[in-house]
């Protein structure tokens, strides 16, 4: 039987909210239905804005938050389009934390659709809530969509600067063999990408060729050490200040630097342990919380 428009469908899209209440009592396997556009009554809800109805539909069955609509997109997919509705993104997270693994059709994540969006506080929310409820969250930031993109490469072709996702594996390529620092190149002239491209640069990215042979047995020393983690939660946090434009490209900036000098202790061969050992990182601390007092 083909999918028609029920009327749960056409009271969300007009937000008839006692009507819409009543529906789901009734008719409760309407919940679930996508109409002939693949959408479902929780995706026209929120397309169309109703989040009390959103609410509703949550309070009759929380594993709507997983159900996909038409491209496979998934209600905290949608909420990853707009900044407007960071506390569904909460509630969504709340309510599944494993939501944030769904992925669309293209194989993007609600992080590759907020940048896609140009939603950083999404995006910055998404990363925060991962950090702190995703045990494999790390995971999800080197994720990669059907083209081979990560965030971080999704950020540079939106000209954007990725909050979070630049502190995991800044010189991943796509399938098409291109870093970020790639994409940036060879955008345009008249695309002012530079303050960008100035920032990765800082971080230790660079372009796909100028990349050095790695063999296996040094693979694993081409991860994060663990005070790299705990940079990262100083600087998510960082991030939420309310600060100027001209402190938060400083603060940029020296975080740029700090990852520098974390991925530089990453890569120490065998039989240079003690590089590690000798930690740089509080003393990095201390000028960073000097330089935002003085910023």
């Amino acid at each position: 039987m083909s999918s028609v428009d029920t009327p749960l469908h056409i009271s969300a899209s007009a937000e008839h909210i006692p009507f819409f209440v009543e529906m789901i009592k009734l008719k409760p396997s309407f919940v679930s239905k996508p109409n002939p556009n693949g959408h479902n009554p929780i995706h026209l809800a929120l397309e169309n804005g109703h989040i009390e109805m959103v609410c509703q539909l949550l309070q009759h069955n929380a594993n709507l938050v997983r159900v996909k609509g038409r491209e496979c997109m998934t209600p905290l997919h949608y909420a990853a389009t707009t900044d407007d509705h960071l506390d569904l993104l909460h509630r969504f997270l709340s309510i599944c934390p494993n939501s944030i693994t769904d992925v669309t059709a293209r194989n993007k994540t609600a992080l590759h659709i907020a940048l896609k969006y140009n939603k950083l506080e999404a995006f910055k929310f998404l990363v925060g809530s991962l950090r702190w409820k995703w045990p494999h969250w790390d995971k999800i930031l080197r994720w990669k969509d059907v083209e081979g993109n990560t965030v971080l490469h999704i950020a540079a072709v939106s000209h954007l600067f990725a909050w979070g996702a630049k502190y995991f594996y800044i010189n991943c390529k796509n399938l098409e063999g291109k870093t970020a620092l790639d994409i940036l190149q060879e955008q345009p002239q008249e695309v002012d990408n530079s303050e960008m491209r100035a920032i990765l640069e800082r971080a230790g990215a660079l372009r796909a060729s100028s990349l050095p042979t790695v063999t296996s047995s040094y693979a694993s020393y081409l991860r994060l050490p663990e005070t790299g983690d705990v940079i990262i939660r100083i600087i998510v946090q960082l991030l939420n200040v309310n600060v100027t434009d001209e402190r938060r490209n400083a603060l940029l900036v020296v975080a740029a630097l700090l990852v520098t000098v974390t991925f530089q202790a990453a890569i120490t061969p065998p039989g240079g342990l003690k590089m590690i050992c000798s930690n740089p990182i509080p003393q990095m601390y201390s000028e960073v919380a000097q330089m935002i007092c003085t910023n």
